[in-house]
């Protein structure tokens, strides 16, 4: 009896079973596609697994100098904002840089300089101003491997160098490339700053009468004339060459007498002559002077706090960095080659981006504010205004100009 109850109640257990699991939907694996492809890429990214940077990129080959025209790096001039800018481009990147300085003030001394140089293993020079025609003459084609990128040497300086200023046919050599500029322009816009500002008895103190200080000095007196016509200012300027590219006594007395009478500021172009008009400046109660080529305003306010109206700008350091990337990274000397080229506005919209321009520095007030140069670039850019850069005779103005010739 015991055996048929445990038989029953076994029976009765798998009846239950099967009656549960009849209610479950059956477990199953999902079916393989035996059809489908298998995206071997997708399971397998070795390139999203595995970052590598690129390599660097070498510029062992490439040792860049600067050869002064002389003068010091220091000088807050064109020696100075070559060298910085080849040595902040060449820093960057790695790229060896120095510098030479000739023994003295000669066309032997600055070829004896390029000669050392090449020497030395530099095949890339830059070499800042139009003292260096004379030695790019006598050496670039015996150094045809060697780059030469020079700042304002221009084509008659060149021509002049070679014998050949009454024909130009000096053919440049094909490892030469100079860039000269528009300081026509800068000089206008310097001229149009000072007379809005409300300077109305101004003077220009040049260096040497050669055509980029020439152009500076003709600009200014346009710009002046022009701002004048707008405001109704009478305008009068002093006009005069010190013959050098430094201040000396003599300079400084003659502009003891300009500011003695009545010159309000004076914009000195030329290398060092600026120390000249600064000394005597500070020696009357808010005169005022114009720098040039670079952002003069630390240099010249030494003299006297707030000395520095504005600074006629070239963008130096801004070329030498365009062309050693052109050959350097970009491998693209031939755009250059063998050319002297005017550089001057590139942008309507950012005056900054200029090859010509102002400094923040400038003494911005209600008569001239950043945004009327902003708008003078763009009225200068889009042919609105236009500029003579005929250097063969004085400008046809309005405004009185006293030329007085040369100091020395």
């Amino acid at each position: 009896m015991k055996k048929l109850v445990a038989l029953l109640l076994a029976l009765c257990m798998v009846a239950c079973i099967f009656a549960a699991c009849g209610e479950a939907e059956p477990a199953t694996e999902a079916p393989v596609d035996t059809e489908a492809p298998v995206d071997t890429e997708a399971t397998v990214d070795t390139e999203a697994t595995v970052e590598t940077e690129a390599p660097a990129a070498d510029y062992s080959a490439w040792h860049v100098a600067m050869i002064t025209d002389y003068g010091d790096i220091t000088d807050e001039s064109f020696n100075q904002a070559t060298y910085e800018g080849g040595k902040a481009w060449c820093e960057e990147r790695g790229v060896d840089f120095t510098y030479y300085k000739p023994t003295d003030d000669s066309t032997e001394a600055r070829v004896a300089a390029i000669d050392q140089a090449v020497a030395e293993g530099y095949n890339v020079l830059l070499m800042p101003g139009f003292a260096f025609a004379g030695a790019i003459v006598e050496t670039a084609e015996l150094y045809p491997d060697v780059y030469y990128i020079a700042l304002d040497v221009g084509e008659f300086d060149l021509q002049d160098a070679a014998g050949t200023a009454d024909d130009f046919s000096y053919v440049y050599p094909a490892n030469v490339f100079s860039a000269v500029y528009q300081e026509e322009l800068a000089g206008y816009m310097a001229g149009v700053a000072a007379v809005k500002l409300g300077y109305t008895e101004l003077g220009f103190l040049g260096g040497m009468a050669v055509p980029a200080v020439v152009r500076y000095g003709y600009g200014f007196v346009q710009g002046a004339n022009d701002a004048a016509a707008e405001t109704g200012a009478e305008v009068n300027v002093k006009y005069v060459y010190g013959n050098q590219f430094f201040g000396d006594a003599d300079i400084t007395a003659y502009m003891d007498t300009w500011y003695a009478d009545g010159t309000q500021v004076v914009f000195a172009c030329g290398g060092g002559i600026y120390t000249s008009a600064a000394e005597a400046a500070a020696k009357v109660d808010g005169a005022k002077v114009i720098g040039v080529d670079v952002d003069q305003a630390a240099t010249i306010d030494a003299y006297g706090e707030g000395m520095t109206v504005t600074s006629a700008m070239k963008g130096l350091a801004a070329t030498v960095k365009t062309l050693l990337a052109e050959l350097i990274e970009n491998d693209n000397w031939a755009e250059y080659s063998g050319k002297v080229t005017t550089l001057g506005l590139v942008s309507a919209d950012d005056p900054s981006a200029n090859y010509v321009q102002l400094p923040d520095s400038t003494q911005w007030a209600d008569g001239f504010t950043a945004d009327d140069y902003a708008a003078l670039v763009a009225a200068l850019y889009n042919g609105e205004i236009t500029v003579s850069a005929d250097i063969e005779a004085e400008p046809a103005v309005d405004i009185a100009v006293d030329y007085q010739g040369n100091i020395k």
